[in-house]
């Protein structure tokens, strides 16, 4: 009994909805609302494409824009098309300061070449073979503590300018101070020794 009341009252309520007039820009009526089923067939969008050739061509026309976004942000700094990594202000500014110095850490790949050169040259002599060792030893010391203190600098910066540190920063300062500088991405946006400040 109280069921049925209960169901007549929602039957009542449940009734077609009136058609509201949309507003245009101007905040004036442009004409009635589309029922809700017009719509919903607007949105419909097909799962299969039917013509998948031209589907494919144009996934590969997005995919090359994109790259090109990427491309172009890469040589312009420009971090709205930029990787997730190097997005963020403490990011750039990481970015420009390990770009303002001189690292012995983007040099590491040409000191081990010459390193295993001479190491392969004169594999014979074992005096040799330790003192290449030796300083290959002293290298990584240098370029690790070299990191360290640059990060530690960075740290103190970022903080003094940012009121907090993000996560990760230290590191992504650290790996690009160990990349030789034309091969760093994004590009270098500042000249070395700028005041990045």
């Amino acid at each position: 009994m109280f069921g049925r009341k209960k169901d007549e009252s929602q039957s009542q309520v449940n009734v077609e909805p009136v058609e509201q007039a949309s507003e245009s820009t101007d905040g004036r009526k442009a004409g009635p609302t589309p029922k809700r089923n017009a719509q919903q067939a607007n949105r419909q969008r097909p799962l299969v494409p039917t013509d998948r050739k031209a589907a494919k061509e144009a996934e590969r026309q997005q995919r090359i824009e994109a790259q090109n976004r990427l491309r172009v942000a890469n040589e312009t700094g420009d971090e709205r098309y930029l990787m997730a990594r190097d997005k963020g202000p403490q990011k750039r500014y990481a970015r420009n300061f390990i770009d303002s110095r001189w690292m012995v850490g983007e040099f590491m790949m040409f000191f081990i070449l010459a390193f295993l050169v001479v190491s392969l040259t004169f594999s014979g002599n074992l005096a040799v073979q330790m003192y290449v060792q030796g300083a290959l030893w002293v290298l990584i010391a240098v370029i690790i503590i070299e990191a360290i203190v640059t990060t530690s600098i960075l740290k103190r910066r970022l903080v003094a300018q940012f009121g907090s540190l993000d996560r990760g920063v230290r590191m992504y300062a650290t790996m690009r101070g160990m990349q030789f500088r034309k091969l760093r991405l994004p590009k270098p946006q500042v000249k070395r020794g700028a005041s990045i400040d």
